[in-house]
């Protein structure tokens, strides 16, 4: 925008030098020539004059007479009655302005200038037209300058509130630049960054006071499950789907306490590197009985005595995001395959149902945004979840569907992997991935 700035100032600058000085010279040039023509003039009407006086009063006409009367560099000729032509001065080269006057007893005197004096002055008068001209740039430059930094100035700093604003830090700045139009824009941000601030800190009050209040019924429950599995030595049926009802609130309740960190300080990280293994098979035995009661089977494949960087809890949360919608959407069988890429661990869930509708591809993870009954908030937060340690869900193929979890890869112990198969061979990358 600076330059912007400078370049039309410049612009509209050169644009009136450019048409008041041509009009300058112009009519300078041609009031000098003017100027001459009419003084070469008055000088042979004054030279005719002196003639004539001479010559009534009988005195002496040579050139040595006339000669201190005319201008230097300045020729003359008289022309008396009966005499010869008398000449005053060099005689000019080239063109010359002229001018003829006559007396009453018959004598003439033509007075005669080189153009190339009156050129000399037209020129010394362009050059002094050049010389303002040049000094109104100079300080059309300066004033551009000035003006421009002025303006820009305040535009970058409303551009780096703007910036500050957007990246979460909604911090009024309170700074004025003295433009009507611009304090206006620093007004608008700073009023959207109080009411930003406002609405930040009702929501992490909120998601605090939310988090706190099911913390206690949360804990509640896991003592009276705990209590199941005390006294169920003889029931192994009550027992285990105790043990499985407590693992699920052990996990619910560290989603609570992760809302609850981040309602306090949303900077504050909680990956740490876990055995992916016992995360997805958690998953499976929990989710089997479900897709055993609907006639599907649930089978993993792929590398296994896998480690990864992120948040146990997070991280189960997703994959039984994406293990729920091939239950509720899918169709066939669910495979969930394991493998790594570069410094990644991959997770990929695909089935065997119609996938996601073509017109939905780019918009699946976006809130609010679902292709059926639901409610669309599940991939949403199943990404922001992903995310919040560093990692990404994606959606590789929409036919079949295959969803796929990137998370930082960690060094096995023992540094050895292999292939981990439940209930059919180790199978290939599904298609997409």
């Amino acid at each position: 925008m600076r330059r912007r700035l400078i370049t039309s100032t410049l612009a509209v600058v050169l644009v009136v030098i450019a048409v008041f000085g041509v009009s300058l010279v112009i009519v300078e040039a041609r009031t000098i020539e003017n100027s001459a023509k009419d003084s070469v003039q008055s000088e042979a009407v004054r030279l005719v004059g002196i003639v004539e006086n001479r010559l009534v009063g009988k005195e002496k006409i040579n050139s040595e007479v006339l000669k201190p009367q005319i201008t230097q560099n300045r020729y003359a000729i008289v022309k008396i009655s009966g005499r010869a032509p008398i000449a005053v001065g060099p005689r000019p080269t080239g063109q010359v302005i002229a001018s003829t006057a006559s007396g009453e007893h018959g004598e003439s005197v033509t007075v005669e200038e080189p153009r190339s004096v009156v050129s000399e002055e037209i020129g010394r008068t362009l050059l002094i037209i050049l010389a303002v001209a040049l000094l109104a740039v100079l300080a059309a430059v300066v004033l551009a300058v000035r003006q421009a930094r002025r303006l820009s100035s305040p535009l970058t700093d409303l551009a780096e509130t703007a910036e500050r604003l957007g990246s979460g830090d909604p911090r009024p700045r309170h700074r004025r630049y003295g433009v009507p139009e611009l304090d206006r824009v620093a007004d608008v941000l700073d009023g959207s960054a109080e009411r930003i601030a406002r609405m930040l800190t009702a929501e992490r009050r909120l998601a605090a006071d939310a988090s706190h209040q099911l913390r206690t019924p949360l804990t509640a429950l896991s003592m009276r499950l705990e209590e199941i599995i005390a006294t169920a030595d003889d029931q192994e049926t009550v027992k285990e789907e105790a043990t499985i009802a407590l693992g699920q609130v052990e996990r619910l309740t560290d989603v609570v306490q992760r809302l609850l960190t981040n309602a306090r300080d949303p900077r504050t990280g909680s990956a740490v590197d876990f055995d992916l293994d016992d995360v997805i098979k958690q998953q499976v035995e929990e989710w089997r009985p479900a897709y055993r009661n609907e006639g599907r089977i649930l089978v993993l494949t792929g590398t296994r005595r896998l480690r990864a960087v992120g948040t146990p809890g997070a991280v189960a949360q997703v994959l039984a995001t994406l293990i729920e919608n091939s239950l509720m959407h899918g169709a066939g069988k669910v495979e969930i395959h394991t493998r790594v890429i570069g410094n990644q661990t991959v997770v990929e869930v695909t089935d065997e149902g119609p996938g996601v509708p073509p017109d939905l591809g780019s918009r699946v993870f976006e809130r609010a945004v679902s292709g059926r009954n639901s409610t669309g908030l599940g991939l949403a937060v199943a990404r922001d979840l992903a995310e919040a340690d560093g990692g990404r869900l994606e959606l590789l193929q929409q036919r079949a569907p295959v969803f796929a979890l990137f998370l930082g890869k960690t060094s096995p112990p023992g540094g050895n992997s292999g292939l981990l198969g439940q209930g059919i061979d180790p199978g290939p990358t599904p298609s997409g991935g």
